[in-house]
């Protein structure tokens, strides 16, 4: 049998991240349930990087990464994870209310925003619709390579002596005073800190290893790339509606990436794309712009997974503190990756925070918060 210092289970962004922060200060295994890591939530992203993403209580962590993003330690990254695109929230007449709510909910943060009206948002948007009178312009907005980035924190981690067992799905894991003793189908192994980074099956690990789930909820998001018959810049913003029904990316060639900002509660599986939700999607793509679709070249779904207040959870377990929960990031644990993995690590670790995040209140994402809670379910929180 096998000793680690920590075992992290799940090789997604977030297991990744946490292990490539931890790998040089602990003999660290990661137990990824697929033949390749990613494959799930990490490989299905569409891709961007926008502060005001999660609400006002996620944002310090998005802000906190974007340095980190762009110019990351040459040890890290010979080149940086972002490409500036920018965002544009967009609404009709009676959406100012909205709007200005939006506005509010960010004031004091640093994020910077600029109202537009009437033609301002058409300049910006070719071919929208004339309901569409209202914008709202984030300009710090970009792409982020998630496949470079996920690769990277890879690399970092088996640098450092990181190990990782692919196709190890984990059976059972109990503590006792030698530690946790862990079974998985790639075999056994024990250490004395287990992280639960498993992303949507992060509840049912918690259960397979004897500690009370937090109601850690998947959520289905659709995405389809469709090809239209119009001339969309590529470098066109991320056009999103100011009340949450959709959002679409340009990608280039006349194609797009257009999700109908679905979130439906899911079981942790291989996600699969409804019909019905691809032609909600293009429907409401309709709404907004006039470009004919010659085509729906690809379509998927991923697993957006939240704790029942909407917040990620890092921290130890309240009743078994050699659990350590990494879980519950939504759709926004790629763009907090690098703020939430030094956050993890230190509290892991009984570290000092690192300078980039040392402003964060880390309790704020404590589990510790849901025993003062009633549990509900996350897709009626927030």
């Amino acid at each position: 049998m096998t000793d680690f210092d920590i075992i992290i289970i799940g090789g997604g962004m977030a297991g990744a991240s946490l292990g490539a922060e931890v790998a040089p200060h602990a003999r660290v295994l990661i137990l990824e349930m697929e033949d390749v890591a990613g494959y799930h939530a990490t490989g299905r992203s569409v891709s961007f990087w926008e502060e005001s993403y999660g609400g006002p209580q996620v944002q310090p962590l998005t802000s906190a990464s974007g340095p980190l993003l762009t110019t990351p330690d040459p040890d890290f990254a010979d080149t940086g994870f972002l490409t500036p695109r920018g965002a544009l929230h967009i609404g009709r007449a009676e959406d100012r209310a909205v709007r200005d709510d939006f506005i509010r909910a960010f004031s004091g943060s640093g994020v910077r925003f600029e109202a537009l009206e009437g033609i301002d948002v058409a300049r910006r948007i070719p071919g929208l619709r004339s309901a569409w009178t209202l914008g709202l312009a984030e300009p710090s907005t970009a792409d982020i390579d998630v496949a470079a980035l996920h690769a990277a924190y890879l690399r970092r981690f088996a640098r450092h002596g990181g190990t990782m067992w692919n196709a190890a799905r984990l059976i059972a894991a109990r503590h006792d005073t030698q530690g946790w003793h862990v079974e998985t189908t790639a075999g056994s192994c024990r250490c004395a800190t287990l992280v639960d980074a498993a992303g949507a099956w992060a509840d049912d690990v918690a259960r397979l290893c004897g500690v009370a789930p937090l109601g850690i909820a998947p959520l289905q998001r659709t995405v389809v790339q469709l090809r239209v018959d119009a001339n969309v810049p590529a470098d066109m913003p991320v056009v999103m509606d100011l009340n949450g029904s959709f959002y679409f990316k340009p990608i280039g060639g006349r194609c797009l990436w257009l999700s109908p900002h679905d979130e439906e509660p899911s079981p942790p599986c291989d996600a699969a794309p409804e019909e019905l939700a691809v032609a909600i999607a293009i429907d409401r793509l309709e709404q907004v712009v006039d470009w004919p679709i010659v085509a729906v070249e690809r379509k998927w779904a991923g697993l957006r997974s939240f704790a029942p207040d909407r917040r990620p959870v890092y921290g130890r377990d309240s009743a078994q503190p050699h659990f350590f929960w990494f879980a519950g990031q939504g759709g926004f644990g790629i763009q907090t990756a690098p703020a939430a993995a030094l956050i993890g690590a230190a509290l892991l670790l009984d570290h000092a925070p690192a300078a980039a995040v040392s402003t964060i209140d880390a309790e704020a994402y404590s589990p510790r918060r849901f025993h003062a809670l009633p549990l509900v379910s996350a897709a009626n929180a927030g």
